[in-house]
């Protein structure tokens, strides 16, 4: 058991300092109410400089800053992910956040009246904690991928930088959506590749030429994934288990762009066969490699509470949690709008939360 001395207490913690961290760190300090932001990361960005070398944003910098401070780009330009881990730690240090890094919480409970954050061999008492992380915390791979010849490499995306990290041979890409898409059309000019998984759809112009400037930012970026697409609105209920399961559309690299670069579509794989990837038209790949392109599971098994649903996602409206007072998510998928993982929409998600702690504390303080 703790003693009092080893137990900070804080107002409000932030589990993660990321955008969503920040952006709920912004305002609530402009609501003047005393917070905390962990991270688990040595340095705040670092979340995006691990992704892979050449990854850049699907949209432009006009869209890339948080509440406060614009992106320090040419407004069309598509920053890239060093860029944006940059102008995040800038953020930090511009509006003076209380971040720590190198801090993991371990675990979220109930402690009487108030929550217990423990991280490490620290521990924190507060009254609201917000999760402002994505569900994308655990990279899942199928279950038969350990049964694969011990030959081939394997790399789940969140592991892939570049193609230096892969053997010389065929590749098979496991899953046909953004990320798959970009990695093979960057790996085709050295490997054979084979892509397979289901067809997500793609939007039908280029994001970098007139149409994708003037109607991806005038009317899809700023009406339909931010108004439109939301919980308040029946199209937005409709569309919103949707997105959840399967994905968005192809953005920047199209099936088209993929058929130049020779990228031969493949059946799902589905099992393992003489050690090489089983194919559900009963084909079995000859590749050395494979990158897994297969997504993530929730992973917020270290929230000890009765808070999520049977797929493991919290059971919240606008990221408030009817059933814990004083417990918050920010940066989930389709929080609120399809706007709300995107730097240009978790603003107003983080904004909300922020307006409900400040109305929680002044009504508490006044009680």
């Amino acid at each position: 058991m703790c003693s009092a001395r080893q137990v900070e207490h804080v107002q409000t913690v932030v589990v993660g300092g990321g955008q969503a961290g920040l952006s709920v760190g912004y305002h609530l300090a402009k609501h003047g109410r005393p917070f905390v932001i962990l991270d688990a990361n040595e340095r705040i960005g670092d979340s995006w400089r691990r992704r892979w070398d050449s990854l850049r944003l699907f949209t432009p910098a006009r869209f890339d800053g948080l509440s406060g401070m614009p992106f320090p780009a040419s407004p069309d330009e598509f920053p890239t992910k060093n860029q944006m881990g940059d102008y995040l730690e800038a953020y930090a240090e511009r509006f003076r956040l209380p971040v720590r890094t190198g801090m993991r919480v371990e675990k979220v409970s109930r402690r009487g009246g108030t929550y217990l954050v423990e991280a490490g061999d620290q521990r924190f008492e507060a009254e609201h904690v917000v999760v402002a992380m994505a569900k994308y915390q655990e990279p899942w791979v199928p279950p038969f991928a350990p049964g694969l010849d011990p030959r081939i490499v394997q790399l789940h995306s969140c592991d892939y930088r570049n193609p230096t990290q892969l053997r010389e041979g065929g590749v098979l890409i496991a899953g046909a959506g953004n990320s798959g898409a970009e990695i093979a059309r960057e790996l085709a000019s050295r490997h054979k590749i084979w892509m397979s998984g289901r067809d997500v759809g793609q939007i039908p112009f280029s994001i970098g030429g007139l149409v994708g400037r003037l109607f991806l930012s005038r009317f899809v970026l700023r009406f339909v994934f931010h108004r439109v697409l939301t919980m308040d609105t029946p199209i937005g209920r409709r569309v919103r288990p949707k997105v959840l399961h399967i994905g968005g559309p192809l953005i920047r690299v199209k099936w088209k762009h993929l058929a130049a670069s020779e990228v031969e579509r493949a059946p799902k794989v589905v099992g393992v066969r003489g050690g090489l990837p089983l194919m559900e038209n009963g084909q079995v790949l000859d590749v050395a490699n494979i990158v897994w392109c297969t997504g993530f599971r929730p992973g917020f098994s270290w929230i000890d509470l009765p808070v999520f649903d049977e797929d493991g996602l919290p059971l919240q409206h606008r990221g408030v949690v009817a059933d814990e007072p004083g417990l918050y998510f920010v940066g989930l998928h389709f929080l609120y709008a399809l706007s709300s993982t995107m730097i240009h929409g978790v603003g107003r998600d983080a904004a909300y939360i922020a307006d409900v702690i400040a109305n929680r504390t002044r009504t508490a303080s006044a009680a």
